[in-house]
């Protein structure tokens, strides 16, 4: 591993790293590695110790829950805005769920002792953590919800345009069954919904490759979650990133 690249601001290009003043990210710059995010690459099984955290500059990492039947369902999604790994930084590092790359990219990364040292040295880097660990909880807090109570075709819509935001691209590489585990849904439910969604000219779709051709049109489609969790994200975060 590199020391991570730097923006033309002398950071890398992660919305946490943006937020942070100049002494809290120098307590963590010295510590900071540049990986890659390969599709599919585990970064953490539920009940293990998470040793890094992770801040991406490109690609996604998805949060998800396993069922003693086999089922796997998305709870949330971190991209270039945030970090993984507040809670483990803040307190117990036992990971809550597992961690696996959905979109793949580049990260920055670092020891969770590292960070946890730095937060216990510093409080507002302590407050920056608890904003965006508040905010994957928000996000996690609606996804529930929203699976419980909205139409297949609505949480899809509504991945498929938190996915863009996150990517920072209208295409995107994903499979029937990762956007299955999205949303909690079966398979040929999901296959179904692309096709009209697709017959509609709102996305196309072809072997795990999705464009989207009309964001507007998704985001009518879409459930209210998907503009709740945009509204808390920036409520608890693009204020304090904005330089």
């Amino acid at each position: 591993m590199d020391s991570a690249p730097r923006s033309s601001a002398g950071r890398p290009p992660n919305g946490f790293l943006s937020a942070l003043n100049a002494d809290d990210f120098e307590l963590i710059r010295p510590h900071l590695r540049t990986v890659a995010l390969s599709q599919e690459l585990v970064l953490v099984e539920v009940d293990d110790t998470l040793k890094r955290a992770y801040l991406p500059h490109q690609g996604i990492i998805s949060l998800v829950v396993k069922l003693a039947r086999g089922e796997q369902i998305q709870v949330a999604m971190i991209g270039r805005d945030s970090i993984f790994g507040t809670f483990s930084a803040l307190g117990d590092p036992t990971a809550l769920n597992s961690a696996v790359v959905l979109i793949p990219g580049v990260a920055s990364t670092l020891d969770v002792d590292r960070l946890r040292a730095a937060a216990d040295h510093s409080a507002t880097l302590r407050a920056t953590l608890m904003r965006h660990g508040l905010a994957v909880y928000a996000q996690i807090q609606q996804t529930v919800g929203c699976n419980a109570s909205h139409s297949v075709e609505s949480r899809l819509a509504r991945c498929l345009l938190q996915t863009r935001d996150l990517a920072g691209s209208d295409k995107l590489v994903l499979t029937q069954e990762s956007m299955a585990q999205m949303i909690g849904a079966r398979r040929n439910s999901v296959s179904l919904v692309a096709n009209t969604l697709q017959q509609a000219n709102f996305i196309h779709y072809s072997r795990g490759h999705i464009a989207l051709s009309d964001p507007d049109a998704l985001r009518r489609a879409a459930c209210e979650c998907y503009a709740t969790v945009k509204a808390q994200y920036n409520r608890l975060l693009r204020p304090r990133c904005e330089h």
